[in-house]
């Protein structure tokens, strides 16, 4: 793998080409956003990904053969912030990592932690190749020291392949510290929904194994006939399979999943569209156990989190540990996960559909 480190003063208002692989089809340019914030242009032949290097190495945007898959928000642009729901809108965010969720009494973590916006001091663009193929990718490093309390470097990497629809989204995380570390973490993975959807994905379709969450985070506003559509979801979950315009997720619907790996120790997610390609998730349940999915459908807001994967579920520091979901980290040890996402045809999706059947033993 071949490095090219990244200064923000590279960044401009007209954007530039920084590195080009003509032969696979790759390439990165720089520009700066009106407002401030740098951001990279990944692009291969089927589509591009917009991230930014300096703040949370968020991927804001992600295109392929022509559509957007990213969430509908009310931000047309990155806001250079660390405030959560000040620059909510991007594609994926990194969560965690001494706390993720939402806090509850108690709790004195922000809302899914300090990484969403991490202030990044180093990032790089990569060329190289790998077992799936030639890539282009941004990586970068933040560390994360608070006296007395956490001592920590997160080292996430994008890898987007030639000729490629599917994408690579790795972290990796090392405790500096001489003890344990508590952590949490959370890949907040925000498509956006097409009406007539449909998801399949390695579960089993019960109450007991897709939970809805009947507690309201203080931080949403929620119509009178919102708790009557939680009933209607924890004894139906199956309801929320099918995307129907009418079907309301305001101001949102959240599920935990218990998902099955195939033999490789995969689980798979896809919201397949009405001409049958879909979009779709993989993930380790070795690396991250726990399957949350989040629905928004409103006016301003249109986000299909189908397979937020994580660490725990998304209550807060304190309930997670009382549950016994907060892991630890030992003193030097590093955690690792791997999560493939992106686009497929009607015949590779439908590949992967039969897959999930057989994991479900359908």
């Amino acid at each position: 793998m071949h490095k090219i480190n990244l200064r923000s003063e590279f960044f401009t208002e007209r954007e530039i080409e920084f590195v080009t692989d003509n032969t696979h089809h790759l390439s990165a340019t720089l520009f700066r956003y009106d407002s401030g914030v740098c951001a990279v242009r990944l692009k291969n032949s089927v589509g591009e990904l917009v991230l930014l290097p300096f703040q949370g190495q968020q991927i804001w945007s992600a295109h392929m053969h022509g559509r957007n898959l990213t969430m509908k928000s009310m931000f047309d642009h990155p806001r250079p912030t660390q405030v959560y729901l000040a620059n909510y809108g991007g594609f994926y965010l990194h969560c965690g990592f001494t706390a993720m969720g939402v806090p509850g009494p108690g709790d004195t973590h922000p809302l899914h932690g300090e990484l969403p916006n991490a202030p990044y001091t180093q990032a790089h663009i990569a060329l190289g190749e790998d077992e799936r193929g030639h890539y282009i990718a941004l990586g970068g490093r933040y560390q994360h020291t608070l006296a007395f309390s956490h001592n920590y470097v997160a080292e996430p990497l994008v890898k987007l392949y030639a000729d490629s629809s599917l994408f690579n989204v790795a972290l990796q995380v090392t405790n500096l510290k001489k003890s344990p570390m508590d952590y949490m973490y959370l890949a907040h993975i925000n498509f956006r929904p097409v009406d007539g959807g449909r998801l399949a994905y390695s579960a089993h379709y019960t109450p007991e194994h897709v939970r809805v969450r009947r507690s309201i985070p203080t931080h949403i506003w929620t119509p009178p006939s919102y708790r009557d559509t939680l009933e209607m979801f924890a004894t139906h979950p199956e309801k929320h399979h099918i995307l129907d315009a009418t079907l309301k997720f305001d101001p949102e619907v959240v599920f935990s999943i218990d998902y099955l790996a195939d033999e490789a120790g995969w689980a798979h997610t896809l919201h397949i569209l009405p001409d049958g390609s879909a979009d779709y998730v993989r993930h380790r349940l070795d690396q991250l156990d726990t399957g949350i999915r989040w629905l928004c459908r409103t006016a301003d807001q249109d986000a299909l989190g189908m397979a937020e994967v994580a660490t725990a579920e998304v209550e807060g520091y304190t309930a997670e540990k009382a549950k016994g979901h907060v892991k630890s980290l030992a003193a030097g040890a590093t955690w690792r996960c791997d999560i493939d996402m992106g686009v497929l045809s009607a015949t590779e999706a439908a590949k992967v559909e039969a897959v999930i059947d057989r994991v479900k033993g359908e």
